[in-house]
């Protein structure tokens, strides 16, 4: 087998640069190693930030996005039982976000690659990628039950942080960062309508919150808890009561509770390997970093990823020239470690410490106060959960050199 670009992964990132290659006229195959009913059902992030929404409405990918996601305006901070309302778009000249599940971004885009005839492979588990340092870099993988070899000018990897991709690359080759934090997420899908109408992210002293939903009719929430926790351990009314807990604010508000219908508990953890480029092996999205989700930046951060890498690659087979694809892995690695700080800051800001001392706990309320009194302080929090222009990155590395 052969093709132009091999893609190992069929999670967003993977999907959205098979899309936005064939709008340029490159042929690509994608290689996936679950089933499609697995793709198509795991729960991941909800928040696109407005770049993401530009994308994807520009390929052709939004329109069930622009019928069935819900813009939002702006953010909501709780802390010492009052409210603050961070109004992204007024502070960010109209940039907004919208919620719209990666389980639905990736529905639509298997939808087109399938309508259009392109050569997606489920349950195709991708062995090795040899070759990356030749003109002729291929990926060993196996589909029902048989062995192949798939040789490609370029291969992709989108198969996130388990995957071969990055593991294919020799350790002395990669410089690694990371840090895991001590605490978790309890998350939880309840058949019940949101209880506000944009996202809560609260600060107790018992522990972070967040509400956010999927839909007008199912609502998405997590409570911060200590790693390792085991989801059945808690019950259905233990989570009400918690949640309730850490949103109640003086007044009113009221938190409706439903039937939950999922729980999971995800791990808090970043990570960035460096560079996203060895010879014609690419990463992209989670294959290459991973952010704590307080911040909503690890979907948005593979779009921009693949965004890029599908401009580098359309200059490269349309046009000859490589500049841009030489400098893929310094222009993402920008955008990332801003993501990666800003979902630091989120969730150092959000988060109880634990065993923290009453002056640290001081210190982290001073700090909710001020982004909740500041124009500035409310300002940088929104442009960042927005999402900077994709640009504003290139412009910085151009006037760097």
């Amino acid at each position: 087998m052969r093709t132009r670009v091999a893609i190992i992964g069929a999670g967003p990132a993977g999907l959205l640069l098979a899309r936005l290659l064939h709008r340029s006229g490159i042929e690509s195959v994608i290689l996936e190693s679950r089933t499609r009913e697995h793709v198509e059902r795991r729960q991941r992030a909800g928040i696109l930030e407005q770049s993401t929404v530009d994308v994807l409405r520009a390929c052709g990918a939004g329109e069930r996005m622009d019928r069935e996601g819900m813009e939002h305006d702006g953010i909501e901070l709780r802390f010492d039982r009052t409210a603050h309302r961070i109004d992204m778009a007024e502070l960010t000249g109209g940039r907004s976000v919208m919620v719209y599940a990666q389980t639905e971004v990736v529905r639509d885009l298997i939808a087109l690659r399938q309508q259009e005839g392109g050569a997606l492979y489920f349950e195709a588990e991708a062995l090795s990628v040899d070759g990356a340092d030749t003109d002729e870099p291929s990926v060993r993988f196996r589909h029902d039950g048989v062995e192949t070899t798939l040789y490609a000018d370029y291969v992709v990897g989108a198969d996130g942080f388990h995957g071969v991709a990055r593991a294919s690359i020799p350790a002395e080759r990669l410089r690694v960062y990371e840090r895991a934090y001590p605490y978790a997420w309890l998350g939880i899908l309840a058949s019940v309508p949101p209880s506000c109408d944009e996202l809560i992210y609260a600060s107790h002293e018992r522990g972070f919150a967040l509400h956010s939903m999927r839909s007008s009719e199912v609502s998405r929430l997590y409570l911060q808890v200590p790693p390792g926790t085991d989801a059945a351990d808690w019950t259905d009314e233990q989570i009400w009561d918690e949640l309730e807990a850490r949103f109640a604010v003086n007044g009113d508000w009221k938190l409706e509770r439903g039937p939950i219908t999922e729980k999971s508990v995800t791990p808090m953890r970043s990570f960035v390997a460096e560079p996203m480029r060895h010879g014609r092996l690419l990463l992209a999205g989670d294959a290459a970093h991973i952010v704590p989700p307080t911040g909503a930046k690890g979907l948005n951060l593979a779009v921009s990823d693949v965004t890029l890498l599908a401009e580098a690659l359309a200059e490269v087979f349309n046009a000859g020239n490589d500049a841009l694809l030489d400098a893929y892995s310094d222009l993402a690695l920008r955008r990332v470690w801003r993501g990666e700080h800003f979902a630091y800051f989120m969730t150092t800001l959000l988060h109880t410490e634990p065993g923290a001392d009453a002056f640290t706990r001081r210190l982290q309320s001073a700090h909710l106060d001020y982004v909740g009194r500041s124009r500035a302080a409310a300002q940088s929090l929104a442009e960042n959960y927005a999402g900077l222009p994709l640009d504003a990155f290139r412009e910085g590395a151009a006037s760097d050199g």
